[in-house]
């Protein structure tokens, strides 16, 4: 095998060739050199400019040309080494040039895609989860219309390819049901929108509940309050309740306060005065639902209950403001010489018949 080698070496045919081969690898280099001296002067054009599209396509474009300066020739030396070496006919080094112009065509598109992406998700007010949506199905058609360009340069009818598709398609559906299930699911999330990635979701249907991290093709990654992962499958969101918390508009305060019977005299007063304090609170929408009235009578206590929305969704803010309006709640109760009730009992006792029943049950007894 070595003597094979060091034969071929050695031959006429390539010395020929060698002296082609190398101008070919110096024409490269000189070609390269220049492409780093012209993206380094456009790179110091577009950072002047005010747009950054021409920022982002520049920066896509560095790689995939650099790598089309070295191997477009590679190709033609490979081709100049082998046509006297090999006597079949070499057509199939055409295809592979088109196959690396496809190929840096897909990685250039891909990494401008992401460039985007990366720049889109930068600026504020935007939403994380439709810009990474549309990031994946464009780069998921550019792929694909990649890999049908590569078929036909093989020389595959793009025809015949569709008609295989669509029998192999029914193939693959009944083989990978889940896995189809899961990306249409995805796809259902990120069309319709029940949550994205940072909201506060649960589900009264399954035992799900906590912050969206992330929204994949197949599952959905949740970071559960006590900071556990919880990895769902999107398949199960198309058959469940889910509930967005994060989109409250207001939180509700529902509370039921009793009083003793002893300040039924007062109840009315300070249902007023609990009205009108949350009326004038800072915190409470008074353009939402604002009830306070007395509602029954307890076993042991004058309810009355409290039905308002605080102006704040933040969980940890709404707790101060309820706690807050309680404590104003028992403040104005106590100004009017009232208490809060607690579970009693009252024992009544009549001296008079209790005497005489112990009595009459002793002579009976007798």
């Amino acid at each position: 095998m070595n003597s094979w080698i060091n034969d071929i070496l050695s031959s006429p045919i390539w010395q020929r060739e060698d002296t082609n081969v190398l101008l070919i690898t110096l024409a490269s280099f000189v070609a390269w050199m220049v492409w780093r001296f012209i993206y380094r002067h456009l790179n110091q054009i577009t950072e002047k400019t005010k747009v950054h599209w021409d920022d982002l396509l520049l920066h896509a474009l560095r790689s995939p040309i650099s790598v089309l300066i070295w191997l477009w020739p590679a190709t033609i030396s490979l081709g100049l080494l082998l046509e006297d070496l090999i006597t079949s006919r070499l057509d199939w080094l055409e295809t592979l040039k088109l196959v690396l112009l496809v190929c840096c065509f897909v990685w250039t598109l891909v990494r401008l895609v992401n460039n985007i992406e990366d720049y889109v998700l930068q600026t504020k007010d935007k939403d994380k989860t439709t810009v990474q949506a549309i990031s994946k199905v464009v780069k998921l058609l550019v792929f694909a219309i990649g890999l049908l360009s590569i078929m036909q340069t093989f020389g595959l009818s793009l025809s015949g390819l569709l008609t295989f598709g669509g029998v192999g398609g029914l193939v693959v559906g009944f083989a990978a049901k889940d896995l189809l299930s899961n990306f249409f699911g995805g796809m259902m999330i990120y069309f319709d929108r029940p949550f994205k990635v940072g909201d506060w979701i649960r589900s009264p249907d399954r035992v799900i509940e906590g912050t969206v991290e992330r929204i994949g093709w197949r599952m959905t990654v949740i970071r559960t309050f006590d900071k556990r992962p919880l990895y769902v499958p999107n398949s199960v969101f198309s058959s469940i309740v889910v509930e967005n918390p994060s989109r409250m508009l207001n939180r509700r305060i529902y509370e039921v306060i009793g009083l003793r019977y002893g300040d039924s005299e007062k109840i009315a007063t300070i249902v007023t005065d609990v009205k009108q304090m949350l009326e004038e609170h800072p915190d409470i929408d008074v353009n939402q639902t604002l009830i306070v009235n007395f509602d029954s009578f307890g076993a042991s206590s004058l309810d009355f209950f409290i039905y308002t929305f605080t102006k704040t969704v933040n969980w940890m803010r709404y707790h101060d403001v309820k706690q807050d309006v309680l404590l104003k709640v028992m403040e104005i109760i106590h100004h009017h010489g009232a208490d809060i009730a607690y579970p009693t009992q009252t024992l009544r006792l009549e001296p008079e018949s209790a005497g005489t029943e112990s009595l009459a049950a002793h002579l009976s007894q007798s």
